[in-house]
């Protein structure tokens, strides 16, 4: 069974189309990465698929009921973590959980704060005030806060912008041990390791859905050649390469260049004089997630201009 499924969801603001017929679907127990440029409409889908906004079109079910006509139902099972820290600093963690099971009426309080707190390691920091909290710790007040009340779907909108690498892996580990025990996630980022790290990914940009599938299934569809190219004087090369046919993507990684483009005889064409230069060695690579997506982003139009 889906835990989402929803089919050609519009969301206009004026005269402006934000979610341009969006279809997607997420199993449950599934780990979805929701993946585009900032203002693409993520954010938008995200607060449609929790009952926060209603579509102007199109129809689905998230948890069985009815986007529509469910929207209060939805809102019971789902925990949403919103891009900005939403709690009250001048609370400590405990205080601040404590309102959220008031808010979510859990009976007896204290078992449902005290069971959270051991969950998300935090029993040590309860009587911290929010405020005070290092951005991983307000993570993981937020994450404690979203899960405290057993949602069957967790939404996730770039829950670890800001945090230090250590803390993206220990809330990634999190969300692995929570999708084991049944729940379904869905979460927006703008990190390539972390959309590697999804059962499957779907990218939007500017509104629209462009692609969908495991990383394997999205790069491999994307149908891009990469080719590596290493020696001295790779900004003379990246200056000569630039704007030739069949070249779409020029980026240093390390001490090379990554040349990408989505016709091979003429990516080939291009490259075929510089291997010819002294100590310079072009080799076929591997084409990256991080390529996909940034010809992906080449190829939209910004639906806000």
């Amino acid at each position: 069974m889906n835990a989402i499924e929803v089919t050609n969801l519009v969301k206009r603001f004026g005269d402006k189309t934000v979610v341009d017929h969006v279809t997607m679907t997420v199993a449950e127990g599934e780990i979805v990465g929701f993946l585009g440029p900032n203002g693409s409409g993520k954010t938008t889908t995200i607060r449609i698929m929790c009952g926060l906004l209603t579509p102007d079109e199109g129809e689905g079910q998230v948890l069985g009921y009815d986007l529509r006509s469910d929207s209060l139902k939805i809102k019971r099972e789902v925990g949403y973590m919103t891009q900005k820290f939403s709690f009250y600093e001048d609370l400590t963690i405990g205080e601040n959980l404590e309102f959220v099971a008031r808010l979510y009426k859990l009976r007896p309080v204290e078992e449902h704060v005290a069971r959270t707190l051991e969950e998300l390691g935090l029993t040590t920091r309860r009587n911290q005030l929010a405020g005070t909290l290092s951005g991983g710790w307000k993570q993981r007040l937020a994450l404690a806060a979203c899960i405290m009340h057993k949602p069957k779907l967790l939404l996730l909108d770039e829950p670890t912008a800001g945090v230090d690498p250590k803390a993206r892996r220990e809330f990634w580990d999190e969300i692995h041990r929570l999708a084991r025990g049944g729940l379904t996630v869905l979460v927006s980022t703008h990190y390539m390791d972390e959309a590697e790290r999804c059962h499957r990914i779907s990218y939007i940009s500017y509104g629209k859905m462009l692609a969908s599938g495991t990383v394997e299934e999205v790069v491999r569809n994307a149908g891009l050649t990469t080719f590596v190219v290493s020696g001295p004087r790779l900004d003379q090369i990246a200056s000569a390469l630039e704007g030739r046919p069949g070249v779409e993507q020029v980026a240093p990684f390390g001490a090379t260049l990554h040349v990408v483009g989505s016709d091979r005889q003429k990516l080939e064409a291009a490259l075929a004089d510089i291997g010819s230069r002294e100590g310079v060695t072009v080799a076929p690579g591997e084409t990256s997630l991080e390529d996909v997506f940034i010809q992906f982003m080449a190829a939209s139009r910004d639906n806000m201009s």
